[in-house]
């Protein structure tokens, strides 16, 4: 497949970390293959932090970056082999890797274990992420022991090993134009499996069937893989946040939770929408509903340049703790039920969480003890929710239901860009779209 995003690109993200580096050496590996059962292997899906850095897509891969005032990039990656190739397909090899992708040296990932402990000697600071996987920090740690090993020649190790993922989690924080161009394709794929599912559900049909209409409409429209595992929850299985199991029937005057999202180029999506299998909304099921509605429109009416991080969460609680004291599910004044957190009982989440490469996206929420402001290019998820399982004090028509509804969200210039908005979500909007599935 085409490269979505320019290879020029890459190259900038490459020398914008060795700015910030100033000196020293980084060293960034890609996922490595994960075996499933006996020799079938896991779907192949590269590090974010590797492929934000290269766009390079394929396994046993890494990434040095020398800083300083002779900067250079290095890719280590597979050699040709067309032995394998005729058995995994294509892959680049340090040569053609090297013009394709814009580095300035490429060698096999076979040296990489030899040229490592030259490439670091004499530098203040070794850059990698270290606590993620053993096997790879016995590597780094062996690199490091080995210059420390010709100190009488001379030669110094690294001073200091730092986090380089602290470095790029603040560049992947703010989008770019090209980022989010692609982003706002995923979204558009995303938007059109929730409508799509909302025309193919009703009595009588597996949840699983529902999920199988997502994943066609991912794949049909050129998104790669679902960005996480597909919540397809019908009746009180809606009150449970990860139900991942899709195996319920769905059924008449029973509400119908789906939270799915397309991967497109290594970008995800994060969408959910909450709708009756019948295509009517009972009265209970439209005033949860009108509810929640309300407290995503308060969430996204905080997400603006300038406001801390938790403002569109505390926006979207007051809502939802007004109205659960309006239903007589919870006692007592608004300001007592938020603080004492009383509403957790039916509203126990966050209510978003950055999005990117990653579903739960990098970036740090807290700075020195205090939210992060946002600013125009970070991507949020804004969902809130409310989840009435069956239990003491709990009116029985109301018993069982759970609704949740997740929109992606631009922080612009001047506020907010709903990047989803082309699926329903108002009632009257989801009937009108349901009932046209008969004609």
């Amino acid at each position: 497949m085409a490269e979505s995003i320019d290879i020029g690109v890459y190259q900038r993200r490459r020398a914008r970390l060795g700015a910030a580096m100033q000196e020293g050496v980084a060293v960034v590996p890609t996922a490595p293959e994960r075996t499933r059962n006996r020799d079938a292997h896991y779907p192949y899906r590269f590090d974010s932090y590797f492929y934000y850095l290269t766009g390079f897509r394929e396994p046993a891969a890494a990434l040095v970056i020398v800083a300083g005032a002779e900067p250079k990039s290095i890719l280590f990656c597979r050699d040709k082999d067309p032995e394998r190739e005729n058995w995994d397909g294509f892959r680049h090899g340090p040569e053609a890797a090297r013009g394709a992708y814009g580095f300035d040296e490429a060698h096999s990932i076979a040296r990489l274990d030899a040229l490592m402990p030259d490439l670091i000697a004499d530098r203040d600071a070794l850059y990698c992420h270290l606590g993620a996987d053993a096997a790879w920090d016995a590597r780094v740690t062996d690199w490091i022991n080995q210059v420390r090993a010709r100190a009488r020649s001379g030669v110094s190790a690294p001073g200091t090993v730092r986090d380089v993922h602290a470095l790029l989690d603040e560049m992947r924080l703010v989008k770019g134009p090209e980022e989010l161009a692609v982003m706002r394709r995923a979204a558009a794929i995303t938007a059109g499996a929730h409508r799509r599912a909302m025309r193919a559900a009703g009595a009588g049909r597996a949840e699983y069937e529902i999920e199988a209409e997502l994943l066609h409409e991912f794949r049909r429209h050129g998104a790669q893989a679902p960005a996480y595992t597909p919540i397809v929850a019908s009746g009180e299985r809606a009150c449970v946040l990860h139900y991942v199991q899709n195996d319920g029937m769905l059924k008449d005057g029973e509400l119908l939770l789906i939270d799915a999202g397309c991967e497109l180029d290594g970008y995800a999506t994060d969408l959910t929408r909450t709708f009756p299998v019948s295509g009517r909304f009972s009265g209970p099921q439209r005033e949860i509903c009108e509810l929640v509605l309300a407290a995503q429109a308060a969430a996204i009416a905080a997400v603006k340049p300038g406001t801390p991080w938790d403002a569109p969460h505390h926006a979207a609680v007051n809502v939802l703790a007004q109205g659960l004291i309006d239903l007589k599910l919870l006692s007592g004044g608004l300001a007592e039920v938020v603080e004492t957190e009383a509403y957790k009982k039916f509203y126990m989440h966050r209510t978003g969480h950055w999005l990117g490469l990653d579903v739960h996206d990098a970036g740090d929420y807290k700075s020195r003890g205090s939210w992060r402001l946002l600013a125009p290019g970070m991507v949020l998820t804004v969902e809130p929710g409310c989840y009435i399982r069956p239990g003491e004090g709990v009116p029985a028509h109301l018993a069982g239901i759970g609704v949740r509804i997740e929109d992606d969200v631009l922080v612009t210039a001047s506020g907010a860009e709903v990047l989803t908005r082309d699926a329903p979500k108002a009632p009257a909007d989801i009937e009108a779209w349901m009932g046209a599935r008969d004609g």
